[in-house]
């Protein structure tokens, strides 16, 4: 929306119009929790942090004297409790794992693919200060801020914050090409990361650069790498989650008066708002009973489902969930009901129709995860024939398609599940598309994520069912999972993951600018369908695992 409209919509919040107010934090939201998200790398006190960020804007409201620098305000508060949140750190939680990882959250929510991926997943790899200037500069060159708001923001002139800028970006290209080298396949890197946790960190930053500038395979860029400003222009906020819930309340706190000696102040009108029924729904949230701010969803979908957090990092385990969390299960489709005399394994999946792109998934079983552990870590990317992963425990796991036809199309031979002890199941498929879905705007050639009439397409072996982008799965023992690429050029990327990460995935629709809701599977039982090629066995050659083969 225009300035005007948000001077106007400042103005009326300072002077205690609730409607208005509901409107600048949902308007806003978006933006501190993109901040906040991107700096602190999806780190559990993000909520925290956004949390606090937002308070003290509302708080600090009607001290705002010229409404027209609402943004800029707003966003130096929330640099300020980002440092603030880093001064606090207790040695004891330097080391604490992150609670969720906001540059993969950045590549699933935003579908970013080839170099655009590749500088989300740079963003691990910066020091804190690196990644707190690189979320201000991800807004500004995606038109979200002007470099006067970045300056503002991080208290230096913008001639200091052009050469800070300048650093940090030069940080980030060391960054991508660790990226690049970690998704190849060269045998001296491999060696050396073997005594690596998985874990980015400026150590092993600079371990890896210092091997890519002296090795020629790693050194070297297959296709021109474009300057990272060129590949975030227009990239749009990633969505704050369904269920993300700001707490407004103002409690015990004093409301001052900040009008005339003798009237009512700002605060005063805001804390009696605050206490008031629910104001009406504005852009998909509201500020309820209480001066609880809540993500929902439009007045005429259904109830939301259980509230969804950032992509959690999914090699910890956790408590398994109660039973009575357990939503419903679905009613089984034709293609997956069976005898009950049946022994697992004898339901596979089946050649399916595309759903309604509006169409909403089922509700998502809750199976136990006590949590996976992966041979490949916590992303282990396959891109070349018989690269493999074993994945073992229970619980969910994300195999992310990428196919290149404009590398080389043809005949696709099909990833395989081998040496299963234990079950498999194939729960949920997400991504916001099916690979066959057509791409808007798609550039030189494309149709679908399958290819194009100029570039050709990849083909599907005859009766396997069309994969999405996203493919989950839970593992309840011990699987392999090896990548047959033979014709078809295509990668997989395996990461365990977890039931609300899957749940966020597949109900994330076209009303947030996907082409289409996920599909649910899974029926809660042994009936679930299983992968199409799956054996208990250890073929020598993993590609010859037959279609519908029982386990």
């Amino acid at each position: 929306m225009d300035s005007q409209h948000w001077r106007a919509t400042v103005t009326a919040a300072q002077d205690g119009d609730r409607q208005a107010l509901d409107e600048l934090v949902a308007g806003w939201l978006p933006l501190v929790y993109n901040i906040v998200g991107r700096a602190l790398n999806g780190h559990a006190d993000v909520d925290d942090v956004v949390q606090e960020t937002m308070l003290r804007a509302v708080g600090n409201l009607g001290s705002l004297r010229d409404p027209d620098s609402f943004r800029s305000w707003l966003v130096a508060i929330a640099m300020r409790q980002i440092r603030d949140r880093a001064r606090r750190r207790t040695p004891d939680r330097l080391e604490e794992a992150e609670s969720s990882d906001f540059a993969e959250l950045t590549v699933l929510r935003l579908q970013l693919e080839g170099q655009r991926r590749e500088v989300a997943e740079a963003a691990r790899w910066l020091d804190d200060e690196d990644r707190q200037l690189l979320s201000l500069w991800w807004l500004e060159v995606a038109g979200e801020l002007t470099r006067r708001e970045l300056a503002a923001a991080t208290g230096i002139t913008r001639q200091h914050a052009a050469v800070r800028v300048q650093r940090m970006k030069e940080r980030l290209e060391t960054s991508r090409g660790i990226v690049r080298a970690l998704d190849g396949a060269c045998a001296d890197l491999r060696e050396l990361t073997g005594r690596w946790n998985g874990r980015p960190d400026s150590v092993w930053r600079k371990r890896l650069a210092r091997h890519i500038r002296g090795c020629g395979y790693c050194g070297g860029t297959p296709e021109s790498v474009v300057p990272a400003e060129r590949l975030l222009v227009g990239i749009a906020l990633v969505p704050v989650p369904v269920g993300f819930t700001l707490s407004l309340a103002f409690g015990g706190k004093t409301a001052v008066a900040v009008g005339s000696a003798g009237s009512v102040g700002w605060s005063a009108k805001l804390l009696g708002a605050l206490t008031k029924p629910a104001v009406a729904m504005t852009a998909g949230a509201t500020i309820v009973a209480g001066g609880a701010y809540v993500v929902t969803q439009p007045p005429d979908a259904p109830p939301p489902r259980a509230a969804a957090t950032p992509t959690a990092t999914a090699t910890t385990s956790g408590p398994e969930p109660p039973p009575s969390s357990a939503p419903p299960a679905p009613k089984p489709s034709p293609t997956q009901t069976k005898k009950k005399a049946d022994p697992y394994g004898t339901v596979v999946d089946a050649v399916d129709r595309a759903p309604d792109p509006n169409a909403r998934p089922a509700a998502l079983p809750r199976r136990p995860e006590p949590g996976i552990t992966s041979t490949g870590g916590p992303k282990a990317v396959m891109q070349h024939r018989g690269d493999s992963v074993t994945l073992s425990g229970r619980g969910y796991v994300l195999v992310r398609w990428q196919i290149s036809p404009k590398s080389r199309p043809g005949a696709l031979v099909m990833p395989s599940w081998t040496g299963l002890k234990g079950k498999l199941f194939h729960v949920a498929s997400g991504g916001w598309r099916r690979m066959d879905d057509p791409l808007p705007g798609a550039p030189d050639g494309y149709a679908t994520g399958m290819g194009g009439p100029a570039i050709g397409y990849a083909e599907l072996p005859s009766g396997t069912q069309q994969m999405w982008q996203n493919e989950y799965f839970y593992v309840d023992g011990t699987v392999t999972l090896t990548q047959n690429e033979r014709g078809c050029d295509y990668g997989l990327t395996v990461f365990p993951s977890n039931w609300r990460a899957v749940d966020e995935d597949i109900n994330a629709g076209p009303d947030r600018g996907a082409i289409r809701y996920g599909l649910v599977r899974d029926t809660g039982t042994d009936s679930a369908p299983v992968p199409q090629y799956v054996t208990r066995s250890t073929p020598a050659d993993p590609a010859t695992v037959p279609q519908r083969s029982r386990v």
